[in-house]
């Protein structure tokens, strides 16, 4: 069964930490739980970072060149943050979707677990290639 996605105004209501509509909680398990979770994370930050950015570049009444000092040292610095609470982040945001704290962690695990078997997989066929 296709997880249903949503909308781009969803999307962005999603990135800027809203919550969705409880059919859409499936999608945001597997938002925060796929391999790339980490980019994600960090597509949703740059959402959240573009309107103050924004307003630092177009709206404060200094020299461009310091506005646009401003705006990238302003960035750097929200990334970092972002970056350093990540997995808080994501577990508030799989609980906000209703699921139990801790999911995306687990899911997380499990996925690198059968990532890791499937990997080594093709030296234990039929006990060939066994270091046991």
């Amino acid at each position: 069964m296709p997880v249903q996605r949503p909308n781009p105004v969803q999307w962005v209501w999603y990135a800027l930490g809203g919550g969705l509509p409880r059919e859409l909680a499936p999608w945001v398990l597997a938002d925060t739980t796929r391999r790339t979770w980490i980019w994600r994370h960090l597509a949703r930050a740059l959402v959240q970072l573009a309107p103050v950015m924004a307003v630092c570049v177009l709206a404060v009444p200094v020299p461009l060149a310091y506005r646009l000092s401003a705006a990238f040292g302003g960035l750097l610095l929200g990334l970092v943050f972002s970056t350093a609470f990540m997995t808080e982040t994501i577990e508030h945001r799989v609980v906000k979707a209703g699921y139990p704290p801790g999911t995306a962690a687990r899911v997380r695990a499990e996925r690198q677990e059968r990532e890791r078997v499937e990997r080594l997989s093709p030296y234990r066929r039929d006990g060939a290639g066994s270091f046991d």
